[in-house]
Order: C-alpha cells, then sequence, then structure tokens
C-alpha cells in the first residue's frame, strides 16, 4: 500500500460519467434510480425497491462514508452508486461492491467506465481488490470477469452486517494493468 491515506469517497471524472461521495441530500434522486424493481432481481436482497427497504440502505451508505454516487457528466444526473469497503477475506486489500445502476446504463459501458474509474484510485494505494457477488446474480460475476478479475473462491463472509454466500473475485495492479492495456474502455 501507499504511504498516502486512501479516500473512500474520492471525486472521480471520465468520458460520460463522474463520481463523488454520497450526500444525506442525494436521497430523492437515489431512491428515483433505486425504485425499479427490475433492478434488484439479481440481488440478495430483492426488495430494495421498497421505499422503507431502500431507506435502510440508503442510511448504512452513508453512515459507512465510502459510497460514492454516479451521474452523467453531459447531464449531471444521478444513476446509481458503488462503495469501497475492507473485507474479511483481503483485510490488507480493498473491494468494491455495492453497485447499481439504473436500467437504462446496463449492458457493460457504464459499469466499465465506473470501475474502471474506481479500480484506478485503488491501484494507488492497493496491489489487489476484490469483488464479492451473489452467487444468483449472474450479470454483475460477468461483467466483473470482462473486468479482468479471477474467480476465487465461494465462501461465507459477513458483508454490511449481513451474513452469507458470496463468490469473491479479485484483481492484482499487475493483471489490472495489462488488462486495461489489451481492452478499450
Amino acid at each position: 500500500m501507499s504511504d498516502s491515506v486512501f479516500c473512500f469517497q474520492p471525486t472521480l471524472s471520465g468520458s460520460a460519467l463522474a463520481l463523488r461521495p454520497l450526500r444525506e441530500n442525494d436521497y430523492s434522486q437515489m431512491y428515483a434510480c433505486a425504485a425499479d424493481k427490475a433492478i434488484w432481481a439479481g440481488h440478495p436482497a430483492h426488495d430494495r425497491y421498497k421505499e422503507d427497504v431502500f431507506r435502510m440502505m440508503f442510511d448504512d451508505a452513508i453512515s459507512s462514508r465510502a459510497c460514492v454516487v454516479i451521474s452523467e457528466t453531459d447531464t449531471g444526473k444521478l444513476i446509481g452508486w458503488s462503495r469501497y469497503y475492507v473485507a474479511e477475506d483481503g483485510p490488507n486489500d480493498i473491494s468494491i461492491g455495492f453497485t447499481f445502476l439504473t436500467r437504462h446504463h446496463w449492458g457493460g459501458k457504464s459499469n466499465r467506465e465506473v470501475k474502471t474509474l474506481m479500480l484506478n484510485h485503488a491501484f494507488k494505494f492497493f496491489n489487489r481488490v476484490w469483488f464479492h457477488i451473489s452467487p444468483d446474480n449472474y450479470r454483475s460475476q460477468k461483467a466483473t470477469q470482462k473486468l479482468g478479475a479471477l474467480f476465487i473462491q465461494e465462501q461465507l463472509l459477513c458483508l454490511a452486517g449481513t451474513q452469507g454466500i458470496w463468490r469473491s473475485y479479485a484483481i492484482d495492479k499487475q493483471q489490472w494493468s495489462s488488462h486495461s492495456l489489451d481492452h478499450e474502455y
């Protein structure tokens, strides 16, 4: 790890998307994004589209002080969020997860840009980044593999206060450098 202090809520910009720290006054826009029932079909908590359930998730994201909102650079419209965290299977590494995007931004390009921004930031401080995905969330598993992350194991982990079985993927700094040079983002 670098001698600098890692920022869990960086402000990052790409060609089409920007990331910044989640704020309490983002609630209405974020709930408008999350209210689509289809977004949560592949997630362990299928009812996150319900306002009371989303409110708990939002409050957890705020208190984590590690969540970033994702917006379109041209419109400023919020389209989802993601988060850095430290997990028990990589206590000296960083993890990226809790990501969701509006369905209009599904299909790879937006997720790829978000994860590229987050990975580039993380690799300034860490040598390995982890992703933890529900065994039933095939869409996220495929997207993570497209980034060059490798499946490590399926295991019981406690993430965000909930214990469950997660598929753990990891990518090392060197793998990312080679992969990102070989693929156009």
